[in-house]
């Protein structure tokens, strides 16, 4: 597995690196390597379809009301 080298890490962000590894009772190795992996998998921007989806399935959830007396009433105005 390739290796990473991040150079120049300020002191301070370094030292909450260690803290949330600790607390998370992982090596600051392997907090590094979780907040690496789980930043690239949300920098993926969705699809289109993806994106359709994703906005059909909000959509399914309400119901929707039936526009076709509000466009009769328009038309009569």
């Amino acid at each position: 597995m390739p290796n990473v080298l991040v150079r120049d890490v300020e002191d301070v962000v370094l030292e909450k690196l260690k803290t949330r590894a600790t607390r998370g009772g992982r090596s600051l190795q392997s907090e590094v390597q979780m907040i690496l992996k789980e930043a690239a998998e949300r920098a993926e921007p969705l699809s289109e379809l993806e994106t359709a989806r994703k906005i059909r399935n909000s959509l399914a959830v309400k119901e929707q009301s039936d526009s076709t007396e509000l466009s009769r009433e328009d038309r009569r105005r």
